[in-house]
């Protein structure tokens, strides 16, 4: 049996949005890149590089993350297996964030010129890619209403409910029993909180019973008590 080709995941990914034609799924699997394997906490791309590729994310996670003044850490999004996790940089000229890997990844680095011929040349590919990114735009918003108008407990539910459905759908863990690739540290970066408070918090969930954790297992025995602690509804990612 033949492997499948190395851009699959990144292809499975934009078909959540829309069907592809043969010829324009294709194109994609066809698009020039260079692999490479980057450590935990290795950087993908670098606030203010001026990057020439975009990167598509094949194994293990990564974080988009922001550094303010002072060195302290905002994290602003988890990336997934197949997600392109710089898109933007197909045509922005500056990267206004870092990339940084959350476990051991994979990524393939798709120079820019093809991708941006890709949407234009073929209207299919373009919408997908353009559908992505408002996805991206979606899941923002609802991560800046998370830590700007929900309570601790309700931040950290939410989380944990958002990564659970996008692990469904990419196909790589169940709605209910998953592996939570985050540290305490990473999760309060990612929730506005500190790691004393996440710890306290993650503490409460296993005490309530409808949440274990293992080191980084999460098993959910009552997701319909987890999502309405996490006020989650997953329309804004739009998997519908």
């Amino acid at each position: 049996m033949n492997a499948a080709p190395i851009l699959e995941p990144m292809v499975r990914k934009l078909e959540l949005w829309g069907p592809l034609e043969e010829e324009d799924r294709a194109a994609l699997l066809a698009l020039p890149y260079t692999l490479r394997e980057i450590p935990q906490q290795g950087y993908i791309v670098r606030d203010g590089d001026r990057p020439t590729h975009s990167c598509a994310l094949l194994r293990g996670y990564a974080f988009r993350q922001k550094i303010v003044a002072d060195g302290e850490r905002q994290i602003l999004a988890v990336q997934i297996p197949g997600d392109l996790v710089d898109l933007q940089n197909s045509l922005l000229p500056k990267a206004d964030h870092s990339v940084q890997a959350l476990t051991r990844v994979e990524v393939a680095y798709i120079p820019r010129e093809p991708i941006v011929a890709l949407a234009f040349e073929r209207p299919a590919i373009g919408k997908l890619l353009w559908f992505d990114t408002l996805v991206d735009g979606s899941i923002a918003r609802e991560w800046i209403t998370n830590i700007g108008r929900r309570d601790a407990y309700t931040r950290i539910a939410h989380l944990l409910c958002e990564f659970a459905l996008r692990l469904e759908k990419a196909g790589i863990g169940e709605r209910d029993r998953y592996e939570l690739p985050m540290t305490q540290e990473q999760i309060a970066d990612a929730t506005g909180l500190t790691a004393v408070h996440v710890n306290r918090t993650l503490r409460t969930m296993d005490e309530s019973g409808f949440l274990t954790r293992d080191k980084r297992s999460v098993v959910i025995h009552d997701w319909a008590r987890l999502a309405q602690a996490g006020d989650f509804s997953s329309g804004y990612l739009h998997f519908d």
